[in-house]
């Protein structure tokens, strides 16, 4: 009964003093916000599992299925806005820059703000002009930033710059495309024509979600209670020795 133990004290100072006590506790993982986390990283002598930035993308390809995108893109951003698997920001192939107004008078409909660059901000009087700010922030909340590329090439590139390696969507029914877009981005979750709300240690299957660490070692993506075992080696011998 004594496996799960509560800490019965909410202030700050408690976490403080944990971080000090490494010979009794193996690993954090906090869940909160940036500020949070950034003190645990830097003042703890105990391994911590990061949960940070979801600045995840959608990039719809020049061979992208449209109704698809539709789908995609706004259950990406408006199933729940304000975790950190929603859709931050909205790459468009510039070859689709005439046909995604539906797409994206979608989300404004719903409530959606509209942050794009200049060839975005001209289709409409509804949308608004992104700044530099815009591409390296998690919203959290009713606000999509929107930029057209030239290629997938340019799409990988911005998402490599300014993505935080959570999870990033692809629409496109071109499978090479696809290899190219996951084998060059660096981020723990890449999906195909699937929304990146997917990310979710449920939807994994690996039971109840203890984070999702953006760290690389030594668990990536979605932690279930599995990712927190560790191995303990028992070894039975008679006299066994190694040449």
């Amino acid at each position: 009964e004594n496996s799960v133990q509560m800490v019965p004290i909410p202030e700050r100072e408690a976490v403080n003093e944990m971080l000090k006590l490494d010979n009794y506790i193996d690993v954090i993982i906090p869940r909160g916000g940036k500020g949070l986390i950034e003190n645990i990283k830097q003042n703890s002598s105990i391994p911590v599992i990061k949960h940070l930035d979801g600045i995840c993308h959608v990039f719809i390809d020049k061979e992208a299925d449209l109704n698809i995108a539709e789908k995609v893109v706004f259950n990406s951003k408006m199933r729940r806005p304000g975790i950190c698997g929603a859709a931050e920001t909205l790459l468009i192939d510039k070859s689709q820059v005439n046909k995604i107004s539906k797409i994206l008078n979608k989300l404004y409909e719903a409530g959606c703000e509209i942050r794009g660059d200049d060839l975005i901000q001209s289709l409409s009087n509804n949308f608004i002009k992104a700044s530099e700010e815009d591409w390296s922030t998690e919203y959290l909340e009713k606000i999509i930033s929107v930029k057209i590329v030239k290629d997938v090439d340019e799409a990988i590139n911005h998402i490599n710059i300014y993505g935080s390696g959570h999870t990033e969507s692809i629409i496109t029914s071109n499978s090479q495309t696809f290899d190219k877009f996951q084998s060059q981005i660096n981020s723990a979750i890449i999906l195909q024509n699937a929304s990146t709300q997917y990310a979710d240690g449920g939807e994994f299957g690996f039971g109840a979600e203890i984070g999702i660490s953006t760290d690389k070692l030594h668990v990536r993506g979605p932690v279930g209670a599995e990712h927190l075992t560790s191995f303990k080696y028992v070894v039975v011998g008679n006299g066994q020795v190694r040449p």
